[in-house]
C-alpha cells in the first residue's frame, strides 16, 4: 500500500478524519490528502517540537495558517482545537507522523481515534 493509500482510504476514507497528511520526521512530506493546505514552515514546527510538549502548549500550532491551541499530550498523540475549523491529532511513530484534521462537524474523538490506530499500527510495522 502507498503513503497516499493510507492517507485516503486509512484516514479520510474513515469519513472521521476531514483532511490528513503523513511527514517524514525529516520533513518531508510523504503523503497528504488533496484538499490538505499545509505550509512547510508548519510542518517544520510540528517535527521541530513533535517531543516538546511544552513549544505546543506555549504557542498552539499553525496549519492551514490557522492557529490551534494545544489541549493535551496522550500515550504519544497531541491533540489542539480550533473553534472556527475543527481540531487536529497529531501522532508520532518511529519515522513518520500523522496528522489527522477534523472539522467542526465531526467527533473529535472518533478522529484520535482513527489516526491512533493507524499509528499503532505503523509503529508495529517498524515506521
Amino acid at each position: 500500500m502507498s503513503w497516499q493509500d493510507y492517507v485516503n482510504n486509512n484516514l479520510v476514507g474513515s469519513g472521521y478524519v476531514r483532511k490528513a497528511a503523513i511527514v517524514g520526521l525529516d520533513n518531508s512530506l510523504w503523503a497528504k490528502s488533496a484538499d490538505f493546505n499545509i505550509s512547510v514552515d508548519e510542518i517544520r514546527f510540528i517535527t521541530a517540537n513533535i517531543d516538546n510538549e511544552a513549544a505546543f502548549r506555549a504557542s498552539g500550532v499553525r496549519v492551514e495558517e490557522q492557529k490551534h491551541i494545544y489541549l493535551r499530550t496522550q500515550e504519544g498523540a497531541i491533540y489542539t482545537k480550533n473553534k472556527e475549523v475543527g481540531g487536529l491529532c497529531i501522532a508520532k511513530c518511529k519515522q513518520c507522523i500523522l496528522i489527522g484534521m477534523y472539522d467542526t462537524t465531526m467527533q473529535p474523538g472518533a478522529c484520535n481515534d482513527v489516526v491512533e490506530k493507524l499509528a499503532d499500527y505503523l509503529k508495529n510495522a517498524g515506521y
